[in-house]
């Protein structure tokens, strides 16, 4: 198979007041809520929001004692911490609905164990990827690490009052140019940021500039960059109130930004016995821990389950014709280092925690393992073991 080595290739992200992912945080951190309560807790919740308005509807089960008033709190403070103070879409004034109900009791049964010889199942059938590469330190594409990378310090300026006039709702997009499979320079990177009406143009771009040359490899950028800053002109009218927002619609976004598969489902709201997640995380722990050692420099996972059966039906990896070894002796130390069943991944990658609102924007992958543990499937523990299983 001839691959393309010399290429332009783009990726995208969004900031946490993009209306998806406002959803994407309220839903988290009502998951949040819930396994706080009760580790065990089944969660599948959806948000939708528009103009002042927040709907928030799934299935739970949970032996915690969650109201509907700590709910509303929780969509409150969401769209509090995001910045949401507006007319048309106010955290003090926003309407919320709540329409969860309890867990199918057909679901319950394949997913839960019965405490003798049935297992733990998957909570659904489907497919998850994984991916890594050695482009970046934190073996993540370098489109979306650094599309990522310009918002989240565009927002963290907002936050600490750095900056004023700028409003939560924002958007970048970043070309690379590769060749030979690595990559060369910046070709182009595109910042829409929401401000407020007294804002000019001219000092919205004076602040985009200055955080591109704060979070972008020097090298990376020359005379031929393209610096594209709001191109229409004015973005005023943004958030929930220019576009309405739903839970789970980023999910390139989400992951690895269009340069590796995405699987059948998104994350956000999702407990860690859904196997969209959790299997996510731990092919992205397999394929970093894969590349860190140095056994090739990409590594695409694939793992698919069955609703109810705890093995997974395939694992799969495709090292891009940059291996070491090959993907069947590598397929085969996998399976024997690491237990795939959902309840396995969960132990192995301490996912019983409320540690997921901070999944919520800029990225599942490519991020610190933080201090409640959260984000602990970026890891490098795996590394020796790895090497001395291949030896």
């Amino acid at each position: 198979m001839i691959r393309n080595k010399d290429f332009l290739f783009t990726s995208e992200s969004v900031s946490e007041g993009h209306p998806d992912k406002v959803c994407d945080r309220i839903s988290d951190s009502i998951l949040d809520l819930y396994i706080a309560a009760d580790p065990e807790s089944r969660v599948a919740v959806e948000t939708l929001v528009t103009t002042n308005l927040a709907i928030v509807s799934g299935e739970i089960r949970s032996t915690g004692n969650i109201t509907k008033e700590s709910i509303e709190e929780t969509i409150r403070n969401s769209v509090k911490d995001i910045g949401y103070e507006q007319d048309g879409f106010n955290w003090k004034t926003l309407e919320t609905k709540i329409l969860l109900h309890e867990q199918s009791a057909d679901i319950a049964m394949g997913v839960d164990s019965d405490g003798n010889a049935k297992e733990e199942g998957a909570g659904d059938q489907g497919i998850m990827f994984g991916f890594a590469c050695n482009e970046t330190p934190e073996f993540m594409p370098a489109p979306i690490l650094y599309s990522h990378k310009i918002l989240k310090k565009l927002a963290d300026k907002r936050h600490s009052g750095l900056i004023e006039g700028i409003l939560p709702d924002s958007k970048s997009q970043v070309t690379l140019k590769y060749e030979d499979n690595k990559p060369k320079y910046i070709d182009s990177i595109v910042v829409s940021s929401q401000h407020t009406e007294d804002c000019s143009q001219e000092r919205i771009q004076e602040i985009v500039r200055d955080i591109i040359q704060e979070v972008m490899p020097e090298e990376w950028l020359n005379e031929n960059t393209s610096y594209i800053v709001n191109p229409t002109g004015k973005f005023v009218i943004g958030g929930p109130v220019g576009d309405t927002g739903l839970t789970g619609r980023k999910i390139i976004v989400d992951t690895y930004g269009g340069s590796a598969p995405h699987g059948g489902g998104a994350f956000s709201g999702k407990d860690p016995t859904k196997v969209d997640r959790s299997a996510a995380y731990i092919s992205r722990y397999l394929a970093k821990n894969i590349v860190a050692a140095g056994i090739a420099d990409r590594c695409t996972i694939q793992l698919s389950y069955a609703i109810g059966i705890s093995e997974p039906l395939s694992v799969y990896a495709d090292l891009h014709d940059t291996g070491k070894v090959s993907e069947q002796t590598l397929v085969k130390a996998l399976r024997s280092l690491i237990d795939l069943t959902p309840k396995g991944i969960r132990e192995k990658l301490d996912l019983n925690k409320p540690i997921y609102t901070e999944t919520s924007s800029y990225g599942h992958f490519g991020r610190e393992v933080n201090s409640n543990g959260g984000f602990g499937w970026e890891k490098l523990d795996l590394v020796d073991s790895l090497s001395d299983a291949l030896k």
